[in-house]
C-alpha cells in the first residue's frame, strides 16, 4: 500500500492542518501550494501516484480543470475537499476522476474513512501482466471455474439496472467485482461511489447517503450533497449493507422503490437514476430471521446475487494471485524478486482465512522484509513458527493430519512487546515499515515506544 499523500492548499494553514492529519495517520506528506507546484510534484514521481488531497476553491485551486489535465491511465488518486462546494460541483469533480467529495464541516471521522475507501478503490493501480484476466481498468486475476462463471453472470447482468447483491467472506473482493460490474454497464462513464455502512453512526451514515441542507442539524453548517445524488446517471456501492440499522434500512427501501431521495432538512424530494449493488459478508437469511435485517429489503435488493467463493475453495488461483501481487509490490518498492521454489508450495496449502485481502499482505510484507532477490519463507511468515498468522494449513484437516499446536502461551502484553521488537529488527528500526508491517499507524507505535520506555523496557 503505498502510505505518502499530497496535500494541495493555498493557504499554509489549512496545508498544515491536514499535514498533521495525514501524519497521524500514518502517511509521509508532502505539500504543493497551488495547481503548478502539485502537477510538478507529481510528474516528478516515478513510483505510483500518492494519494492527493486537494483543497477546492473553484478558482485558483480548481479540482476540475486539475483533473482533466491528466490522461485516464495517470490520474493521481485525488479526494476533493470544497468548503463551499456544491452538488453540481461535486457531481462534476467525480464524473472528472476524483475518488471523493467532502463538504464543510471537516469531519476527521470523515476523512479516514475516505481514506480508506480511496485505497481499497485501488490506490497504486497495478499494471497489466501477461496471461491474467484484465478487464477495463479492473484486473481480475482467477484461473478457477467457479471465479470464472461468477465474472461471466456479472457481464451477462452488468448493462441492466438490476439491482446486485454480492456476498462472500471478508477479503474475496467484494468492492473489485462491484467495480467490475460498474466498468462492465452502460454506466460505465458515469460515478461510482462506494459507502461502507459498518463504518459510520447511523447519524452521519444518513446524512452521507441522502445528504443535509443548511442548518437541518447541529454542526450542519452547509449544504451536503448525499451519495446518491453524487452517484446520479452512475452506481453506488453499499458495502456491508447488512450492519445498516432498521431505521434507515425503510428509508433505503423508499429510495429504491420510488427512485428519489429526501436530504435531511429538505422541503422536495429530489429524483435520482442509480444502479445499487450491495454487499454482505453475513449470512442475509438468518439476518431476516433475527429481525435484524428487513425481509422485503432483502428481496428487493438480491435481484441478482452473486458469491465470491472464498480462498480455500480456489487454491489454484493462489499461486497466480501471488506472483500477480509480488509484481505489484516489486513495481510499488523498486525490487527485483523471486519466490524461493519451497515458499509457493506452502502457500498453496494453507487455507488463508483473510483470503486475497491477507494473501496480498503477506506477499507485501514478503517484498518488504527479503533480503537478496529471493522472498523466503521467514519474510511472508514471520513468526518463527512454519506458518505464519491466522492462516492454517490445509493438512490439518487431511484424514491422518494433526494440526500443530503451539503449546506456549505468554500474556498479551508481553507477546505485543516482542511483536513490536521484531517488526522494529526486521526493518532496521524503520518505524514507517514497522508500523506496515504490524498494521498500525506510526502514531500507535510511537505511543506504544513510549509506553515502554515509562515501564524501563528498551527494545
Amino acid at each position: 500500500m503505498n502510505r505518502h499523500a499530497v496535500v494541495a492548499a493555498k493557504r499554509a494553514e489549512e496545508r498544515l492542518a491536514l499535514q498533521n492529519e495525514l501524519e497521524a495517520m500514518g502517511f509521509d506528506v508532502s505539500a504543493a501550494h497551488d495547481v503548478k507546484s502539485l502537477t510538478a510534484l507529481l510528474k516528478g514521481k516515478e513510483e505510483n501516484p500518492p494519494l492527493v488531497l486537494f483543497l477546492h476553491d473553484g478558482k485558483e485551486m480548481d479540482a476540475v480543470s486539475f483533473l482533466g489535465g491528466w490522461d485516464a491511465a495517470n490520474l493521481p488518486p485525488l479526494i476533493v475537499m470544497a468548503p463551499d462546494g456544491t452538488i453540481e460541483e461535486a457531481i462534476e469533480a467525480m464524473r472528472a476522476g476524483a475518488l471523493d467529495f467532502i463538504t464543510q464541516p471537516f469531519n476527521p471521522e470523515v476523512l479516514g474513512f475516505a481514506i480508506k475507501r480511496s485505497f481499497s478503490a485501488g490506490i497504486g493501480r497495478t499494471r497489466p501482466i501477461g496471461g491474467l484476466h484484465k478487464e477495463g481498468h479492473r484486473t481480475i486475476v482467477t484461473r478457477s471455474p467457479v471465479m470464472k462463471k461468477v465474472l461471466e453472470r456479472a457481464r451477462r447482468v452488468a448493462k441492466s439496472k438490476a439491482t446486485v447483491l454480492i456476498h462472500g467472506e471478508s477479503g474475496t473482493g467484494k468492492e473489485l467485482m462491484a467495480r467490475y460490474i460498474h466498468d462492465h454497464s452502460d454506466r460505465s462513464d458515469g460515478p461510482f461511489v462506494a459507502i461502507n455502512c459498518a463504518a459510520l453512526p447511523e447519524t452521519l451514515l444518513e446524512s452521507e447517503l441522502f445528504g443535509h441542507e443548511k442548518g437541518a442539524f447541529s454542526g450542519a453548517l452547509a449544504r451536503k450533497p448525499g451519495r446518491f445524488e453524487l452517484a446520479n446517471h452512475g452506481t453506488i456501492l453499499l458495502d456491508e449493507i447488512t450492519e445498516m440499522v432498521i431505521s434507515l434500512q425503510a428509508k433505503l427501501l423508499r429510495v429504491l422503490q420510488e427512485e428519489e431521495i429526501d436530504r435531511l432538512g429538505g422541503t422536495k424530494t429530489i429524483p435520482v437514476d442509480v444502479r445499487v449493488i450491495a454487499t454482505t459478508n453475513r449470512d442475509c437469511l438468518a439476518a431476516v430471521r433475527s429481525g435484524k435485517f428487513r425481509e422485503d429489503l432483502y428481496y428487493r435488493l438480491n435481484v441478482i446475487p452473486l458469491h465470491l467463493p472464498p480462498l480455500r475453495e480456489r487454491p489454484e488461483d493462489i499461486p497466480l494471485l501471488a506472483e500477480h501481487f509480488r509484481d505489484e509490490f516489486c513495481s510499488q518498492y523498486g525490487r527485483d524478486l523471486r519466490f524461493a521454489p519451497s515458499v509457493l508450495e506452502a502457500m498453496s496449502r494453507m487455507e488463508w482465512p483473510g483470503n486475497v485481502r491477507e494473501l496480498r499482505n503477506a506477499v507485501e510484507r514478503g517484498v518488504l522484509l527479503a533480503e537478496g532477490n529471493t522472498i523466503g519463507h521467514d519474510d511472508i511468515f514471520d513468526t518463527g513458527t512454519e506458518f505464519a498468522g491466522s492462516s492454517t494449513t490445509r493438512d490439518a484437516d487431511r484424514p491422518g493430519k494433526e494440526a500443530a499446536v503451539d503449546t506456549q502461551v505468554m500474556k498479551l502484553s508481553d507477546m505485543e512487546r516482542e511483536m513490536v521488537k521484531r517488526a522494529l529488527e526486521k526493518t532496521k528500526g524503520n518505524r514507517t515499515h514497522a508500523a506496515k508491517l504490524l498494521g498500525i499507524s506510526v502514531r500507535t507505535l510511537r505511543n506504544k515506544l513510549a509506553e515502554y520506555r515509562e515501564m524501563g523496557l528498551v527494545l
